[in-house]
């Protein structure tokens, strides 16, 4: 009984890595106020992650023993959300309206996850696709726990450091659309990965 570490490991950073509701507000938290004022915010945004992690990964081990029907059911569910959410990814436009004032804290960035779908997906499937049942849910949950934040720790500063860059290079250019065509379709791709290819 394991976590398909290294399998995960790549789904977890497609989707740390693309487009959501977290890495949008990193980019225009980065956009507004500068990398360095925006470091409170995007720890509280890596860290706020753990708070759904444990309490799904407890309760969804324990009804994976009982009803494991209901971890399919659950994985083709966070899948067909992610791919409605891409879609909307491939019509988004970046935003370069500047906010003057107090950048986001840490707290705020705590919020960000527990709020987030595309996170409560993304942690469904990550148990659904990668854990075999029976799995400890300990072993589980820290192992998906601490592969996410290590994603996260690379990857967030990336969205932050690049949001101005971003912003002001490519919104409102030709290039716009195609740059958000690429990253709406490796979030596709991931869920690919882990309806066919991601499983344990």
């Amino acid at each position: 009984m394991s976590v398909a570490i290294a399998s995960f490991a790549i789904f977890a950073a497609s989707q740390v890595g693309t487009p959501g509701p977290a890495n949008m507000a990193l980019l225009a938290t980065g956009a507004r106020y500068g990398f360095y004022r925006a470091l409170p915010f995007m720890l509280g945004v890596a860290f706020g992650k753990q708070l759904i992690i444990w309490p799904i990964g407890f309760g969804l081990m324990e009804l994976a023993d009982r009803a494991p029907f209901v971890f399919t059911a659950l994985k083709y569910v966070s899948a067909a959300y992610i791919i409605w959410l891409a879609w909307k990814v491939a019509n988004m436009r970046l935003n370069t309206a500047q906010g003057p004032g107090k950048p986001p804290g840490f707290a705020a960035g705590l919020i960000v996850h527990p709020l987030n779908p595309k996170a409560w997906a993304m942690i469904v499937g990550g148990f659904t696709a990668f854990v075999e049942p029976g799995t400890s849910a300990l072993y589980a949950t820290a192992t998906i726990g601490a592969v996410l934040l290590a994603c996260q720790l690379l990857m967030h500063p990336f969205w932050t450091l690049g949001g101005h860059v971003i912003a002001h290079t490519l919104a409102g250019t030709r290039s716009e659309p195609y740059l958000m065509y690429t990253l709406a379709g490796l979030t596709v791709a991931s869920v690919l990965f882990v309806l066919f290819g991601g499983g344990t």
